[in-house]
């Protein structure tokens, strides 16, 4: 059985060659439906729906080239049904400077499998 925070690290690391392609239907599976994501400008954006639209957006822009998250840590609940990721985030935009900074994601485990309820981006460059 594969320990929960490999399987959350794993789940990043395809939410980051998903964002690479730009497909923003595919990364659908990996949002609770009623996920909370502050962005890095502090805006806030409500449920999957939403936050699936936003990338899409982003996605329709021919300089956009990539988010990748970059896991740090991994803090489980003692149930093993919650779980805390914190790292780093790098943003590219051809012709533009990266952006990055931290984020914290709270991943909940629902039928199996790991899926993300809130995520919170800050900015530091």
């Amino acid at each position: 059985m594969t320990a929960p925070q490999d399987a959350i690290a794993a789940r990043r690391k395809l939410t980051n060659r998903l964002i690479a392609g730009k497909d923003a239907r595919r990364l659908a599976p990996f949002f609770a439906p009623d996920i909370k994501v502050i962005v890095g400008d502090g805006s806030l954006i409500l449920g999957a729906r939403d936050v699936l639209e936003a990338f899409a957006s982003q996605f329709a822009d021919p300089a956009f080239v990539a988010y990748v998250r970059t896991t740090e840590r991994i803090d489980l609940d003692a149930a093993g049904q919650r779980a805390a990721e914190h790292g780093t985030w790098v943003g590219t935009t051809r012709g533009a400077a990266d952006t990055s900074g931290t984020y914290l994601a709270t991943w909940r485990k629902v039928t199996g499998q790991w899926v993300i309820e809130n995520e919170l981006f800050v900015t530091l460059s």
